[in-house]
């Protein structure tokens, strides 16, 4: 009996697992993001405790911190993508898969899917450090804890597939880390910085102001968490086929 390699969209999803696991990229921004996700779990529940801030659900704590670990996901996938520019191995990749917006999907969908892994883990272990650092400054219910764990995993899940498109439109890793810089974290900054009731509703409309609004629990959002999410799904979409434009349009 005689055993063949998987082909299609099957084939291409098993060998961007394979590259993506091959080298150490991947594990030391997972245990990056790891690492951050407990500082800053324990750093966010010190400090509601010492200033003995409102009592709120333990997982804000694991929430917050995604203005921070998001950037693990970021780098991981964005090396995904133009580590194969560097060393011009993206030629082997769509010889071996000719259809190019096979490659884009295969490389999206298994970041997408280390990224929702890797959030909700990240989520749960930083749940566990703040509960221990807000030394009863905080709720805990197994419902709305859940909920929490796995929004943030989606969210991560989303950035993933929409740093997978802007690396493949900018092809180098300064340039896509760049972009995505500013879209998740400097330019809500500015915005939150500023203050004012209009651009806090701009940065509502953002990949990660939008995100916040579904991961965490009792905040004021202008919109609901289905919303929400829907909001950063489109801008995942827009990145993607942005990505895919480029790639159909430019030689490798």
């Amino acid at each position: 009996m005689t055993t063949t390699a998987p082909g299609g969209f099957a084939g291409a999803v098993a060998c961007e697992r394979t590259k993506l696991w091959s080298v150490r990229a991947p594990y030391l921004c997972l245990a990056a993001g790891l690492a951050a996700t407990c500082v800053f779990t324990f750093y966010y529940a010190s400090i509601a405790r010492i200033n003995e801030h409102p009592v709120q659900p333990v997982g804000n704590a694991a929430a917050s911190s995604v203005i921070l670990v998001q950037f693990a996901i970021v780098v991981l996938a964005t090396v995904a993508v133009t580590s194969e520019y560097a060393t011009g191995s993206v030629r082997a990749s769509l010889l071996w898969v000719p259809r190019r917006h096979r490659v884009q999907a295969a490389k999206a969908l298994v970041a997408a899917v280390v990224a929702f892994v890797a959030g909700a883990s990240f989520a749960v272990v930083g749940t566990a450090v703040a509960w221990a650092a807000f030394g009863g400054r905080a709720s805990f219910e197994a419902g709305p804890a859940l909920r929490q764990i796995l929004a943030i995993g989606v969210y991560q899940a989303l950035v993933a597939v929409l740093t997978t498109g802007v690396a493949f439109a900018a092809r180098h890793p300064a340039g896509a880390l760049s972009i995505l810089t500013t879209l998740l974290w400097a330019l809500p900054s500015v915005l939150l910085g500023l203050g004012g009731p209009a651009l806090a509703k701009l940065n509502g409309l953002l990949p990660h102001g939008a995100g916040d609004h579904f991961m965490r629990i009792g905040g004021d959002a202008a919109y609901a968490p289905a919303t929400a999410v829907l909001i950063v799904t489109v801008w995942a979409g827009a990145a993607h086929l942005t990505g895919l434009y480029v790639l159909r349009r430019r030689d490798a």
